[in-house]
């Protein structure tokens, strides 16, 4: 695992990385992050209806294939969720966007 990658992990996607405590909230549900640029983040969907979550993510990253483009994020069909709070789901990279 290189720096990027453990400044990375565990942390909530659009915290501020100077947060003291960038992690999740125990009140919140959130979507783990698998591979791409942003794999390991926790991306909170607390607010997100059924069919948004269905529909997955595109995050505004400099770290995707073209600067402040976005990473593309998807739930893999059929896979099953928990019920929140906490880490309910995984959302799998896709690809990148300009």
């Amino acid at each position: 695992m290189n720096g990027d990658e453990q400044l990375l992990r565990g942390r909530v996607y659009g915290r501020d990385h100077d947060d003291p405590d960038p992690g999740p909230l125990p009140h919140r549900t959130y979507a783990a992050l698998m591979g791409g640029p942003l794999d390991g983040l926790l991306l909170d969907i607390t607010d997100r209806q059924p069919e948004e979550i269905d529909d997955g993510a595109a995050l505004s990253t400099e770290l995707s294939r073209w600067p402040g483009g976005r990473a593309l994020y998807d739930p893999h069909p059929g896979e099953p969720r928990t019920p929140g709070p906490g880490v309910t789901c995984r959302f799998y990279y896709s690809g990148d966007a300009p």
